[in-house]
């Protein structure tokens, strides 16, 4: 065993005689390693809590040094069967931040996969002529000769001693452990048919029937078909796993590198990592905030989407907190820092992400689930036909006898149909979500998916267009509606607001032509003065026309109506007296309402929370038919809402478009991204759909539940073909029938099973043809 050095504690944890540390593990491959390294760790004297995150490749423990030191946590795990390869010599050492922890996941991947990707090669290489030869059947001269089945061992030999040594190494780990799973499956068919087939090439005259000339069978191709599709499966989902890193790689990147800080009237460019609370810094129209802090001087529009999935922006002036991340959009900002690093508003999204990540509990593969009793039976049944055929016959005769019987069960009760039940259906159900505008990353999304009770959406570019629009024209009997909002539209030619840009772009839908103004002035938060070919245009709020002598009584009752239906209204004064108001709102998508009355038909619960205001929100829910609504809540609080309805029972997908929605989408059970939102939503979701928006959700649903229903038939054929032939292999009938069931037979009930296993998954191609 490798000498490690105790791994960094957390400083902020180690006060007090309970620490926290974050060990670093690599070797993990599946959700059994998890409970694995979690029992060793909790069996360890002085340990209170371990939490292992399977994605993240690491162990968070929650010990009391006094009585189990950091060394003896990493012991625990080595003795497990894993490893702790990055060690930190510095109890003060800060802990590792999202970014670094994402890139250690990330390197760690990077390696696994082309570990797997050089032994899937390799597998490859020497399992086609293994498949040549071996289904020849007599066709190539001298396949099954004595040179012919040389070759064959000496193939089948170097992929069980290359490629497939693995599944042998984790299989002796588990069994250490009194544990089974798809590594013993995978290493006992190989294994059985290597040594059977081996025994048959060196010593064929073991085997009854080589008295009569006839060489006994060989089944190399099956240990070479076995260990390649197996790794294949093991490359396709380091893919997946990815996702975790890519979402919290996109958070990161929206800090700025830089930052423009001020000492007193100079102005120096710093790395924005070196900034502390207290320091100043300019942030000019189009930057990113370099951290959180509060607004020192100057007047800006801020886009905070990424935070609340609110489209507008948030007017900002002296006084007001903005974020790191966000989007200062219109004027300049010069503001004090008052919070860095892990205590950011964005890296607190990003450890959101992590956590609700690593807390969703993976989905326990059925095969894997079946393997800790099935293995353990079919090694009892085969040693049972071996005893009782021995006892029968304790000659030479009765022992080859013996050995074919033993070898006959195993080989039937090869893992192929069973570890393709699920991935074949798989396979083909994504493809055609793929063609049917769903992206599914995996079995597990699409398992769970099935078993959907509760969809929870964001509004904001997901049920809405993500962008305000003109909603609403009421001018004043002094005006005509066309010449009210051509001077409207006019005026806000000279703005950069996108509410200003919504009211020009709905003058010019209307056909109206739109005149430059002469002279423009923000005032931001508050409203904005044109001259329009001689006339003053005045926008804003009440009390920003109230400060300039314009009362906008006469209209706050149609504002207030506007307001409650989910509209931002603007009054409108012209020459000193009040013309109108008119609203913008961002309004649903046509396929908005449709959708969710194909949910409701599918017998789902539908659920909005958004960061927008109540009474937009409760406007749009009303019009689309959606009937529980939480309104005003901010990232952390949509991921608690998930977690409710998840405590209640509910199994929950959670839709969004935007970074606020990630760690919601992480933490529910099925997180689901509209393809047109941000990146970072896109890679912590589960399911994306790339076209038609929201639209194509109940499609998602549907077809999860239709590849669902196909896993559980392809493995009750592959179950029935066990159960049917593993007691004739047995030789179980022979007694009252003749009955015995050859390994040549098993073989083809073993390739059977497959093809219809296959065959079953590829009717999914037809999915949706009728809708």
């Amino acid at each position: 065993m490798s000498t490690t050095t105790a791994p960094a504690l957390t400083p902020s944890a180690a006060a007090g005689d309970v620490r926290h540390i974050d060990l670093p593990v690599e070797g993990m491959t599946c959700a059994a390693c998890v409970r694995r390294i979690e029992r060793a760790l909790l069996a360890t004297a002085g340990v209170h809590e371990a939490k292992v995150n399977l994605v993240t490749r690491s162990a968070k423990v929650t010990f009391a040094p006094a009585t189990a030191p950091a060394s003896a946590l990493v012991a625990a795990v080595e003795r497990a069967g894993y490893s702790v390869p990055r060690a930190h010599v510095a109890e003060d050492a800060a802990p590792l931040s999202p970014a670094d922890r994402s890139r250690a996941a990330e390197e760690s991947l990077d390696g696994e996969r082309r570990v797997l990707r050089r032994d899937f090669v390799l597998a490859l290489v020497l399992s086609v002529p293994l498949l040549v030869l071996g289904m020849s059947h007599g066709r190539i001269p001298g396949a099954d000769g004595t040179y012919g089945r040389l070759v064959q061992l000496a193939l089948a030999t170097a992929v069980i001693v290359g490629p497939g040594r693995r599944f042998f190494r984790l299989a002796s780990s588990a069994l250490r452990h009194h544990a089974a799973d798809m590594n013993t499956l995978v290493s006992l068919g190989t294994g059985a048919a290597w040594v059977y087939s081996a025994i048959a090439v060196i010593a064929p005259g073991l085997f009854p029937h080589a008295a009569h000339g006839m060489r006994p069978h060989v089944y190399f191709e099956a240990v070479g078909a076995i260990v390649s599709f197996v790794l294949l499966g093991k490359l396709l989902e380091t893919r997946a796993r990815k996702r975790l890193t890519d979402a919290v790689r996109g958070l990161v990147a929206l800090q700025p590198k830089t930052a423009r800080r001020l000492r007193g009237e100079a102005e120096e460019e710093i790395p924005a990592a070196d900034l502390t609370p207290g320091d100043v810094v300019r942030v000019l129209p189009g930057e990113r905030l370099p951290s959180d802090g509060e607004v020192v001087s100057g007047a800006s529009a801020v886009d905070e989407s990424m935070l609340t999935g609110e489209s507008l922006p948030v007017d900002k002036n002296a006084g007001a907190q903005v974020f790191g991340g966000t989007l200062n959009q219109s004027g300049q900002l010069t503001v004090r820092i008052t919070r860095t690093g892990a205590g950011t508003a964005l890296a607190r999204i990003a450890a959101a992400v992590e956590e609700a990540q690593g807390s969703k509990a993976p989905i326990a593969r059925l095969a894997d689930t079946v393997s800790g009793v099935f293995v353990p039976v079919v090694l009892g049944i085969a040693t049972l036909a071996f005893a009782a055929w021995l006892v029968a016959d304790p000659t030479a005769t009765g022992l080859a006898a013996a050995v074919e019987r033993f070898v006959a069960v195993l080989v039937i009760a090869c893992p192929c149909a069973l570890g393709l039940a699920t991935p074949a259906a798989v396979a083909v159900g994504t493809g055609r979500g793929a063609e049917l505008g769903v992206l599914v990353k995996g079995g597990s999304a699409l398992e769970a998916t099935s078993r959907v009770d509760t969809v929870i959406v964001d509004k904001t570019g997901t049920v809405t267009a993500g962008k305000p629009t003109l909603s609403a024209v009421k001018p004043t009997a002094a005006f005509e509606e066309e010449t009210f909002l051509q001077l409207v539209g006019s005026a806000e030619l000279g703005s950069e607001h996108p509410v200003a840009k919504a009211l020009v772009e709905g003058a010019r839908a209307r056909g109206l032509s739109l005149t430059a103004p002469t002279r423009f002035h923000a005032d931001a938060g508050r409203g904005a003065v044109a001259q329009i070919l001689g006339r003053e245009v005045r926008i804003g709020t009440a009390r920003y026309l109230a400060e300039h002598g314009v009362d906008s009584a006469p209209l706050e009752g149609a504002a207030e109506a506007l307001a409650e239906k989910g509209n931002t209204p603007s009054f409108v004064a012209v020459d000193g007296a009040l013309a109108g108001l008119v609203a913008v709102a961002d309004l649903p998508t046509a396929e908005a309402k449709d959708t969710v009355a194909a949910l409701h038909r599918l017998g789902v619960r539908v659920v909005m929370a958004t960061g927008d205001r109540a009474a937009a929100a409760r406007a749009v829910a009303r019009e689309i038919g959606i009937d529980e609504v939480f309104a005003e809540v901010r990232p952390e609080d949509k991921a608690r809402i998930v977690a409710e309805e998840r405590a209640k029972g509910h199994v929950v997908a959670m839709v969004g478009d935007g970074m606020n929605d990630a760690p919601a989408l992480a933490g529910a059970h099925v997180g689901i991204a509209v393809a047109n939102g941000t990146d970072v939503a896109v890679a912590a979701a589960d399911i994306a759909l790339l076209r038609g928006g929201i639209a194509t959700l109940p499609t998602a649903l549907g077809l999860s539940r239709a590849t669902l229903g196909t896993i559980r038939q392809n493995l009750f054929w592959a179950f029935i073909y066990n159960v049917v032939g593993i007691p004739i292999a047995a030789g179980a009938l022979y007694p009252l029938t003749g009955w015995l069931l050859s390994p040549v037979l098993a073989s083809a009930a073993m390739s059977l099973s497959s093809v219809s296993v296959l065959l079953s998954s590829l009717r999914l191609r037809g999915y949706g043809e009728k809708a």
